[in-house]
């Protein structure tokens, strides 16, 4: 009978800092390997703390007692498969390190430390972390394991290393979060290091939002060759045993599951959708308020509160003035009843004519403009506070990206809120998004099937209703065109040059980039959100408020 090895695989969603409630976690997955009679069940990188902790990780006292639940877990685990575990270690002299514990036999047998610390994007790794020396394989049974921890394995040296100093088969525990077109990203990179080695490999992430992060699973095993042998469905907790013989060319994965992913429409829809019930349950939110303008951003995200939380869980607020149009109020109410989500109208005509009594004495002999208009939409902040702040309903921000970018946003006004769903979908995406929604269901959605968002909502020009006949429009370029120009901008970097020589106008391309700048100090004060490009705001992309510079290429 050919030699065999047994890895179960814990794909879970661990809560930053809830030290107790993942090490229950871990011992669940423990239970389950041990029932299955593995040899070791596997979790992923710092699933004791959760991830990413930013500088929680650097107070002692959490550091100490997140060692302290691994310790206590090593005791507790003693009697069946071994458990790999991420999770902090700080040696004797200070020195903090991302590393992978190994519990076999009620003791600590081995830590793996991290040897390559990300420092791009959303990681802060070297901010955080010692550098960790390479270190060896480890023996689980017949089979001995190298662990590269996440970053180690998108770099050839580590897994070399490994190959070379006798492991068998390459576990990868990660915090990999999800942007678009990740996936496709992380198995080439993985399939490179197996074709490298020739080695197997088990790349193990996790799930669940964190913040404006989510981790969206997808985890895979992979035979030499690149040859898929498993894969595990994205953004779902599961716990997968994964069963390894030995050939004569060395050990290899025996064909499981395969799960096809969805589309990118839809991962980027359950990923907001996802981080929005996560940060909601793990900030300790049970209901979500927003105004409901009859317009197609605020149409989306009460959508997507409705899938995450459930309709009767949803408030939706219609806050009209005198140049709220009789469709804005009749496609609310419309949105909100497909929804099935509860609709209150509050106007401000009352409100606003008291603020403009209040500063008629001070605005006396000027023109009315952007001042006035913004007193709309801070009284909607307002109201929509003071629901939140009475019935315990986290107010949610409607901005999408394109708004986001060029400040088309009154801060203290339709700014205001806890958490943003769409703050990393460009205007064009949230359009093609809601025809998506109302074209597709899934069971993961609390939300009802059909067509939720009528057509008017989408196909009527957008507008902020702030004065009379307003268009988005009038004062922004067309979105198809303003969106292309942000992305070169943003997610490409491109120069002002480079993007006029793509065929846009300078003219139009200038006054984008200007306002893009000048809306630095809005990001700084807005609520998270959703992250699903490379380049989101806030961590993706950090620029200084005051900043003189502009490119005149």
């Amino acid at each position: 009978m050919a030699e065999r090895f047994r890895l179960t695989l814990a794909q879970l969603d661990p809560i930053v800092g809830d030290l107790a409630g993942n090490a229950e976690k871990a011992r669940v997955a423990w239970q389950a390997g041990r029932d299955a009679r593995s040899d070791m069940v596997a979790l992923s990188e710092m699933f004791i703390t959760g991830y990413q902790t930013q500088d929680l990780v650097r107070k002692p006292a959490f550091c100490d007692a997140a060692m302290a639940e691994i310790e206590a877990l090593a005791a507790e685990c003693a009697e069946g498969p071994v458990l790999g575990i991420g999770g902090p270690w700080r040696d004797g002299e200070g020195r903090l390190y991302n590393a992978y514990w190994i519990l076999q036999g009620g003791k600590v047998a081995a830590r793996i430390l991290k040897h390559h610390l990300p420092n791009y994007g959303v990681f802060d790794e070297k901010r955080l972390f010692e550098t960790g020396p390479v270190s060896g394989p480890y023996k689980v049974g017949p089979i001995r394991i190298g662990t590269p921890i996440c970053e180690d394995a998108w770099f050839p040296d580590v897994c070399e290393t490994l190959a070379e100093t006798g492991a068998e088969i390459l576990l990868v525990p990660n915090g990999s979060p999800y942007y678009r077109g990740k996936f496709e990203r992380r198995i080439n990179l993985m399939v490179t290091r197996v074709v490298e080695t020739g080695l197997p490999m088990v790349y193990l992430n996790f799930t669940g939002g964190q913040d404006d992060q989510i981790f969206d699973g997808g985890s895979f095993v992979l035979n030499p060759g690149g040859h898929l042998a498993v894969q595990l469905p994205v953004f779902e907790n599961c716990i997968s045993h994964v069963d390894f013989t030995l050939t004569p060319n060395g050990w290899r994965a025996v064909q499981g599951r395969r799960v096809v992913h969805p589309d990118e429409w839809e991962q980027d829809y359950r990923a907001m959708v996802l981080a929005l019930a996560d940060y909601m349950a793990k900030t300790g939110f049970k209901k979500v308020l927003l105004g409901l303008s009859g317009g197609i951003d605020s149409a989306l995200v009460a959508t997507i509160a409705a899938d995450a939380l459930g309709p009767g869980n949803v408030r939706c607020v219609m806050l009209p003035s005198e140049f709220t149009s009789d469709h804005s109020l009749k496609d609310a109410g419309a949105v909100a009843a497909a929804l099935g989500c509860r609709l209150d109208t509050i106007p401000i005509s009352g409100p606003r004519d008291a603020v403009t009594e209040a500063l008629a004495p001070l605005f006396a002999g000027t023109e009315f403009g952007v001042a006035e208009e913004n007193v709309q939409s801070r009284l909607r902040g307002l109201l929509l506070m003071a629901l939140s702040n009475k019935f315990g309903e986290m107010l949610l921000t409607t901005g999408n990206k394109s708004e986001v970018a060029v400040g088309y946003a009154t801060i203290y006004g339709d700014m205001a809120g806890g958490y943003n769903p769409i703050k990393d979908l460009y205007k064009m995406r949230v359009f093609e998004t809601c025809r998506w929604r109302n074209a597709n269901h899934r069971d993961w959605m609390k939300g009802p099937a059909g067509v939720v968002i009528p057509a008017r909502v989408i196909d009527k020009p957008p507008s902020a209703e702030l004065r009379a006949n307003q268009k988005d429009e009038d004062s922004l370029p067309p979105y198809a065109v303003l969106d292309a120009i942000l992305e070169r901008l943003m997610e490409g970097d491109l120069s002002v040059a480079e993007i006029v020589a793509e065929g846009f106008d300078r003219a139009t391309v200038k006054r984008v980039e200007h306002l893009m700048y000048i809306s630095e100090y809005k990001r700084f004060q807005s609520a998270p959100g959703a992250r699903v490009t490379r380049k989101a705001f806030w961590l993706d992309r950090r620029y200084p408020i005051a900043n003189r510079w502009r490119d005149e290429s």
